[in-house]
């Protein structure tokens, strides 16, 4: 049996916890927040992802695939809330079917199970859609990702893993007797080993622990809207656009919740704070630290115009982000669309500016550290926990 503490309280860091609590280990998971699924768990937009879009072969791709199905099965065994319902992919002109093609194939390649359907088989699944034609993903589900974590504190507490709320890890080092010192300002807990689940802190919490990260969280907010009631009818289930296979984003799309309401949404902007989920939450430290790393300038360079301008006056204007969404489905207007919170994905950049495009783990001595698990990550949790433990040794 090891001991292990777990930094970070989401979905992630509870899967791992659970992961190695369930191999026979002596677990202790360290959240700052009050609350567990503070940040990414808690703010996104609960989509069990098919593993449709990333590249043949890597970690996103083998692990959504798999996440698909453990993270649906977990959700029934223990009451919570899921719906596989599938999802519309749809090219709204005849200059994306050649981008959608590729989106099949790729489908077809990672074991998704999808196909392309007509403009009039779309009408059959969404009546008010906008397409040319579109891909039916059969496997595309909504889950409750909170109540996925309020399951897996529900496990661990019954097993005795020690689960601190509102304990930040002040330092990290090496023991002297070997394994791994944590220091949390009330006490240093003693471990074999270290697990960081931290997200949009990972990179500080490595560096806290000594490494040099290969890449740097820049945090991007995404915002959300939601249908009036009486307009929630306008959409069945969940319709995505074509993505631009060059932008880390799926673009903003519609999907019906557990509850019957419609979120629209997320645009994408650079947040002013790692954890700043408003315009008015700015952190001069965190702006700092996007200003000094090279990777942020050479990435404003390629998509500051026209793409980010775009989605920053898309931000700003209601107006803007209803015609986003008057793409895919034209009824939607304006006066359809209320505000509804808003997310920070935690994004890892190279120093040369390119975006870390599949899940990036390093490792030290006794230490595994999580360095970048965006969308897919909570729906491919339960897989990266069991590659993560592996990791370990536990």
């Amino acid at each position: 049996m090891m001991r292990v503490v777990v930094i970070g309280g989401g979905i992630l860091g509870l899967a791992v916890a659970w992961e190695l609590t369930r191999r026979g280990n002596d677990v202790t998971v360290l959240e700052k927040e009050n609350h567990w699924a503070a940040h990414q768990t808690g703010h996104n937009s609960n989509v069990v992802h098919a593993g449709l879009y990333y590249k043949p072969g890597s970690a996103k791709a083998r692990m959504s695939v798999a996440g698909n199905r453990s993270i649906v099965d977990f959700a029934r065994e223990h009451g919570v809330g899921v719906q596989v319902c599938g999802k519309l992919v749809v090219a709204t002109e005849e200059a994306e079917l050649p981008a959608l093609g590729v989106l099949a194939e790729r489908a077809e390649a990672n074991g998704v199970p999808a196909k392309l359907i007509s403009r009039e088989e779309a009408l059959e699944y969404e009546p008010e859609v906008s397409c040319v034609q579109a891909l039916r993903v059969d496997s595309t589900g909504i889950i409750d990702f909170p109540g996925i974590c309020a399951a897996l504190v529900r496990l661990l507490t019954e097993k005795g893993a020690d689960l601190r709320l509102g304990t930040a890890a002040r330092g990290i080092r090496t023991g002297q007797g070997g394994g791994v010192e944590i220091a949390t300002g009330e006490a240093v807990l003693k471990a074999d080993a270290l697990v960081n689940c931290a997200g949009l802190q990972s990179d500080r919490v490595a560096e806290l622990a000594g490494l040099s990260p290969r890449a740097r969280i820049v945090p991007f907010r995404g915002e959300y809207y939601e249908l009036r009631p009486e307009r929630r009818h306008l959409v069945r289930g969940l319709i995505y656009p074509v993505p631009d296979p060059t932008l880390p984003f799926l673009g903003v799309h519609l999907t019906r919740m557990l509850d019957g309401s419609v979120h629209a949404g997320p645009n994408a902007v650079l947040a002013l704070r790692r954890e700043g989920y408003r315009w008015r939450d700015v952190s001069p430290a965190d702006i700092a630290d996007v200003a000094r790393f090279p990777g942020s300038w050479k990435l404003a360079r390629k998509y500051a115009y026209p793409t980010g301008l775009e989605e920053i006056l898309r931000s700003l204007s209601k107006r803007r982000f209803a015609e986003s969404l008057a793409r895919l489905v034209p009824a939607v207007g304006p006066d359809d669309i209320v505000r509804h919170g808003s997310g920070v994905r935690a994004q890892a950049l190279y120093p040369d500016g390119s975006l870390v495009d599949d899940f990036l783990i390093e490792t030290a001595p006794n230490q595994v550290h999580v360095l970048n698990a965006p969308s897919p990550a909570a729906t491919c949790a339960l897989e990266i926990a069991k590659h993560v433990v592996n990791e370990v040794g536990a």
